[in-house]
């Protein structure tokens, strides 16, 4: 009895500490949130979003050979997630239900400027328990950030462009970028907006800072892809910024910045 007793005991110590020592199951909602688990916590057990090696995910490769699932109850109940990540992602019951659960649910917002971003990345690492990473990952952004800047005080005025004929200003993460590479934003309105073809016809901006472009299938007949505006960009675009830059507020906005900086005369 005795040995039998020892013997049960020391395998629910074994199975327990098993248990324990499993890694953190993360599940990541939207195509933002993969970015986020990807770089602070890979060693983790994850289930990303189905766009997660899409052409516009900054970690696509990252993404290749990971689970992937549908931002769903159904899955969510099957993975059985300890943290889940959204930025867009998970409608409202989904979220109510997972919290009921038990699971953490760590939702990245919007940002606007760097100091958002930096935000951003403290919130999702302290959940993730990867403070040390999310401090090297800001420190990474600020350095990006620092070889962006500008050496002296000029500041070329440019416009943003989508191949939607969508522009940005202030207030916008779009224009901290411009700012960060030593742009003036030609657009004074805050938020995004139209920026019809019509008003660059009669007055083209000196130059271009173009976004979403990449994408041949996105906007292909869009107001920025007009013969007009592509004639008016020619010999004028400071940077080509694919959409991975621009679809989630994270620190690689800062490797937009650079782009953006190594076009600036």
């Amino acid at each position: 009895m005795r040995l039998a007793a020892g013997l049960g005991l020391g395998i629910a110590l074994i199975l327990g500490g098993a248990a324990q020592a499993r890694p953190l199951r993360v599940m990541a909602l939207d195509q933002c949130a993969d970015q986020y688990v990807l770089a602070l916590a890979p060693d983790a057990d994850l289930a990303l979003s189905p766009r997660a090696d899409d052409p516009d995910a900054w970690m696509r490769r990252e993404a290749q050979g990971r689970r992937r699932l549908r931002p769903t109850l159904e899955a969510a109940v099957g993975f059985r997630p300890d943290v889940v990540v959204r930025y867009w992602g998970g409608e409202p019951r989904l979220l109510s239900a997972l919290e009921r659960r038990g699971v953490r649910v760590l939702t990245i917002e919007d940002a606007t400027d760097f100091d958002g971003v930096s935000a951003n990345i403290a919130r999702i690492a302290d959940g993730l328990g990867q403070e040390a990473r999310g401090r090297r990952l800001d420190q990474r952004m600020r350095r990006t950030l620092a070889v962006a800047a500008p050496a002296g005080p000029d500041r070329p005025k440019a416009a943003y462009l989508t191949a939607g004929g969508f522009t940005a200003g202030p207030g916008t993460l779009v224009d901290a970028m411009m700012r960060a590479a030593g742009f003036g934003n030609l657009t004074l309105t805050p938020g995004f907006g139209p920026l019809s073809v019509e008003r660059i016809a009669m007055r083209a901006p000196a130059r271009f800072v173009l976004g979403f472009f990449d994408g041949l299938r996105a906007d292909w007949r869009g107001p920025g892809r007009h013969p007009v505006v592509r004639r008016a960009a020619e010999g004028r675009t400071a940077a080509r910024l694919p959409a991975a830059v621009l679809t989630c507020p994270a620190w690689f906005a800062a490797d937009g910045a650079a782009m953006m900086a190594r076009g600036r005369p």
